[in-house]
């Protein structure tokens, strides 16, 4: 929401003097009073505050991104719509492209393929349950499709086609090392790359279990994946939470019991109360 609220307020501030001026001649559509002084790439209605954004939203069900294939006449065809269909259309050429680079795409998805991935999962000791759709072996390795969870930060991302000889720590190092992670992760991870790295620890579900008894494993951050998740069941893909030891958190690691876990998490940095989904990385 805070995402679809900054894109209409950015879409005013990107407004051309002349359609500035019209606007404010306008009457907020939503309250009628004030005058407007945003408007819904989406739906186009006229708002004059934040709380009238929200409203329509609410109200007309309309989600405040604007609809790129949308008809727009000649008359109201703008500048700002050329940008906006030129990058419309560089966004679907890279698309296009990395479709066309990626292997994985053109590889087959019969069932003989999958029973080959499985059995050779079954080699490394690996119970591979499902096979997620970014997963494949090349150069007699696999690549996972991997999930990072950092719950300090309430963030989440996804990696692609990781290589299952990579070592965990260097999977971490684009996200908490301030030399090596992009500098938009690093302010949103900042709790983690503050803190000291002997500190870190990865921790995985341990699948098939009981509800009422979920319990999680530590891995061993200077092995890769392969070595990690032998002997474990991995369903679709690999789940890592990044926890930093000095919080408390409410997971239970396999051999200890309920009362003996943290299950305070008052010490959680609360500066980011929603999850995001991160950005997809190549790791290949």
């Amino acid at each position: 929401m805070a995402e679809e609220e900054s894109q209409s307020s950015s879409s005013i501030s990107n407004v051309p003097e002349g359609a500035r001026r019209k606007m404010a001649t306008r009457r907020c559509e939503i309250c009628n009073t004030e005058e407007a002084k945003y408007r819904c790439p989406r739906c186009m209605k006229y708002s004059c505050s934040l709380a009238c954004v929200k409203k329509h939203k609410t109200t007309l069900n309309c989600n405040g991104v604007r609809e790129k294939t949308a008809f727009v006449s000649v008359n109201e065809f703008s500048d700002l719509n050329l940008l906006s269909d030129y990058r419309f259309l560089e966004d679907v050429a890279r698309t296009a492209d990395s479709a066309g680079r990626d292997d994985i795409s053109h590889k087959p998805k019969s069932n003989k393929f999958v029973q080959f991935l499985k059995n050779r999962a079954r080699r490394y000791n690996i119970h591979l349950q499902t096979l997620p759709i970014g997963f494949t072996k090349r150069e007699q390795k696999f690549y996972w499709h991997l999930k990072l969870i950092f719950p300090h930060s309430h963030a989440k991302f996804t990696e692609k086609r990781v290589p299952d000889d990579k070592p965990l720590c260097d999977i971490l190092k684009a996200y908490v090392d301030p030399q090596a992670s992009d500098p938009v992760i690093c302010q949103r991870l900042k709790i983690y790359t503050t803190s000291s790295q002997s500190d870190i620890k990865i921790l995985m579900k341990v699948e098939n279990r009981p509800h009422n008894s979920t319990r999680y494993e530590e891995l061993d951050v200077n092995k890769g994946l392969r070595d990690n998740l032998r002997g474990k069941v991995v369903i679709e893909y690999p789940t890592l939470h990044v926890i930093l030891q000095k919080f408390k958190t409410d997971m239970v690691l396999l051999g200890h019991s309920n009362e003996e876990a943290n299950k305070s998490s008052k010490d959680l940095i609360k500066e980011n109360s929603s999850e995001e989904e991160g950005e997809i990385r190549d790791s290949s």
